[in-house]
């Protein structure tokens, strides 16, 4: 950051952030200000974040399980409580394994698994703006990322070898979407966000085909919201897999882990 010899950013920027509404302020405006190559890009940053843009979008970068992810304009924001989805399916994953992600976003998940240097990584994703951006992050791992629905865009031949197959899917019923924050309904992609109408949609399709895609004792990770576990529980369960569910109360994060018995149908 070339805008003065100062590590801290000065309290001015601070005031405009929290004048703005942020309630990190602080914390974003340390981001910023690190971020920003000179004044006037900061003087931007500052205009768009204040704007209501998502910090991530206007610094083109999240953190995610220490890692820096890019995120494009418009795709969906990688959230606090999905590492702990990361660590989950992480904790699961030997070295030489077959990884997926579906609905992956910017790849972020992906992008942790790797660190275990999966066999095969592959992503996929319906949004082309979210497909670019996953390439971009999974490229550099050998991640292969796929544009399509689901399974769908997918090597056939990944079916019955998959071990981790993890799934961040919309699950926001369509009724709650206008009471999302405003950066995320204004500013993320809708089929990043809306579940449908009890918003377990997506999620109930990952289940049903999941048996044809895992290998013999592999793993599927949903991410939902305590509310809703029940029903995710039993979606899993209708699709031949085992289930259960774990949740970490500080980053109000609820995972359904799901394992296949045996390997599906070909």
């Amino acid at each position: 950051m070339s805008v003065s010899p100062s590590p801290v950013p000065p309290a001015s920027l601070v005031s405009a952030l929290r004048a703005a509404g942020c309630v990190f302020a602080e914390d974003e405006a340390r981001v910023l200000y690190d971020t920003a190559r000179d004044e006037a890009e900061l003087t931007a940053m500052v205009e768009r974040r204040a704007a209501g843009l998502p910090l991530e979008h206007v610094v083109g970068w999240a953190e995610f399980c220490g890692l820096r992810v890019a995120v494009d304009p418009g795709v969906f924001v990688p959230r606090r409580r999905t590492e702990f989805l990361a660590r989950q399916a992480l904790a699961r994953t030997r070295p030489g394994a077959t990884v997926v992600d579906l609905c992956c976003g910017t790849g972020a998940v992906a992008a942790v698994l790797a660190a275990r240097s999966p066999g095969r990584l592959h992503a996929a994703d319906l949004d082309p703006a979210a497909v670019r951006c996953a390439r971009r992050n999974l490229g550099p791992l050998g991640g292969e990322v796929h544009e399509g629905d689901l399974y769908d865009p997918l090597p056939a031949a990944l079916a019955g070898q998959v071990d981790i197959l993890i799934a961040n899917g919309p699950y926001v019923p369509t009724g709650d979407v206008p009471l999302l924050p405003a950066e995320a309904r204004d500013h993320e992609r809708l089929i990043a966000l809306d579940g449908g109408a009890d918003g377990l949609d997506v999620l109930r399709r990952v289940a049903a085909r999941a048996p044809r895609w895992l290998a013999p004792g592999g793993h599927l990770f949903v991410e939902t919201s305590e509310r809703q576990a029940d029903a995710a529980l039993a979606a899993v369960r209708a699709a031949g897999l085992t289930a259960r569910l774990v949740e970490d109360e500080e980053l109000y994060a609820t995972v359904v882990v799901g394992t296949a018995r045996h390997a599906g149908p070909a």
